[in-house]
């Protein structure tokens, strides 16, 4: 493990306390920060983060502030733990404060619509070169309820530098939170923001009582889109069979504290989607990013039915057990021809 450093944490919402906690556990000086002053009060005072991670006590050595000015003084490593649709409001605050290189850590997993950015070219766009040491991605399947109780979890630390990914492997990993790493960033960027697309339609198809067989399907057939639409753009295939694909779909798809799984399943009984979200009380990223994939699969000419569907559910009006019905009368097609182009794209590439 590499000496104890300092890293701030930027958003204290359920997944940058969770990982600050495994910072702390490691013994680094940690900075957690939030805008909402009642929030730190009670992270320095209680140690605890009632509204996020109900229960759940925090490490001494977690220190919150709602200054962006004294978290981000005298280190150069951040964690950025806020979602997507925040990101550039934060980078372009951070760039106003600090001016020397910084190791970004992006942690949320989202597709800016419209621009189709992956969020490591948000960060690039909005960071000049002189503030920008390297950006890590971590992802993997995580949730935050479950790292904070020091669950064994599994994630992947990936960046264009691997001697950066290694470094931030070497500062999380532990007992119970263990790192691979991956130099693939395109494919675990998207790996990690489209499966909360199925995983919401995971949630619609639990809501409509359809059972294990009908989830099952629906996780296969949307592995089987996020590797083509992600193939296209350039991701290593292989990136899919792993932590950031089919590990990451697995734990949206099947688990109560997925929130896209919890906001599918109560689109599934029938709820409208305002409704669904102002009950949440958390950023529910799948809804957004549906809107992205669906402009990125226009982009790339990639065939998405499970993605369209949703899109229609989400933003058309089309009621939850029509659109289910649709996929299931699609035109008849091979299992393998996904496989197949994949293989086909990847040997156009060689020639």
């Amino acid at each position: 493990m590499e000496n104890k450093v300092k890293v701030a944490v930027i958003g204290a919402g359920s997944w940058g306390t969770a990982l600050a906690i495994v910072l702390a556990d490691n013994g680094h000086e940690v900075r957690l920060w939030a805008h909402n002053k009642d929030r730190i009060n009670e992270i320095n005072e209680k140690h605890t983060n009632s509204q996020y991670l109900p229960g759940v006590e925090l490490p001494v050595n977690i220190i919150g502030s709602d200054s962006l000015e004294r978290v981000l003084s005298n280190l150069d490593i951040i964690v950025l733990a806020v979602p997507t649709k925040a990101i550039r409001e934060v980078l372009q605050k951070i760039k106003t404060i600090r001016k020397e290189p910084l190791t970004i850590i992006h942690v949320s997993k989202g597709i800016e619509p419209d621009t189709l950015m992956r969020i490591s070219e948000m960060i690039k766009e909005e960071l000049p070169d002189g503030l920008l040491s390297d950006i890590v991605v971590l992802s993997g399947p995580s949730h935050a309820e479950e790292v904070s109780l020091r669950h064994p979890t599994t994630v992947t630390a990936s960046s264009e530098n691997m001697k950066a990914a290694e470094r931030i492997q070497d500062i999380f990993m532990n007992q119970h939170f263990r790192v691979y790493t991956n130099a693939d960033v395109v494919g675990v960027e998207i790996g990690g923001a489209l499966k909360n697309i199925i995983a919401l339609a995971a949630g619609i198809s639990d809501g409509l009582g359809y059972g294990d067989n009908a989830k099952a399907a629906l996780i296969t057939r949307g592995l089987a889109e996020i590797a083509r639409l992600g193939t296209k753009m350039g991701a290593n295939p292989l990136t899919f069979s792993g932590l950031a694909g089919i590990g990451d779909l697995i734990v949206t798809c099947t688990s109560v504290h997925s929130r896209n799984w919890r906001a599918g399943n109560l689109l599934g009984k029938g709820q409208k989607l305002q409704d669904v979200l102002d009950s949440m009380g958390m950023v529910v990223e799948g809804v957004r990013t549906t809107r992205a994939a669906r402009q990125l699969s226009i982009k790339y000419n990639v065939e998405m039915p499970i993605a369209e569907a949703l899109y229609r559910i989400l933003f058309e009006g089309q009621e939850p057990k029509e659109a289910v019905d649709d996929l299931m009368a699609r035109m008849k097609t091979h299992e393998m021809e996904d496989l197949v182009d994949i293989i086909e794209d990847r040997r156009k590439e060689d020639l």
